[in-house]
């Protein structure tokens, strides 16, 4: 079973900047990729950026490219995601996703959410 448990979400003003880690825990599992999520409230849960374990390619949704980062650090088995010029439409409770596999299924997991709110 694969733990996360996200840190860094808060307060910020319009044009500031956040970083989010998230730490995996754990045994019995590889990890093929991690990414983070987001959901606004009244929204549907949206990915916002994606890192694969072994090369390390990298997607990002349209919104947050050239703003956000998302990087991992495979022997502390923790991943980050570096905000940028954060604008209010960045609210939103933040996911971390960790991807397994068991059997040939690909198996999420998920973090207990941390917040991010930016004031205008």
């Amino acid at each position: 079973q694969v733990q996360l448990v996200e840190s860094g979400g808060g307060l910020v003003q319009a044009g500031g900047s956040l970083r989010l880690s998230c730490a995996a825990s754990g045994s019995g599992f590889s990890i093929n990729a991690m990414g983070w999520y987001r959901q606004a409230q009244g929204k549907q849960r949206e990915l916002v950026a994606r890192i694969s374990s072994t090369v390390g390619s990298t997607n990002y949704a349209d919104s947050v490219k050239g703003r956000f980062t998302i990087s991992r650090d495979n022997g502390k088995n923790t991943m980050y995601l570096q905000m940028n010029n954060l604008k209010p439409e960045d609210t939103a409770v933040y996911y971390c996703n960790a991807e397994t596999t068991v059997i040939g299924i690909i198996v999420h997991h998920w973090g207990q959410g941390t917040q991010v709110t930016v004031s205008s």
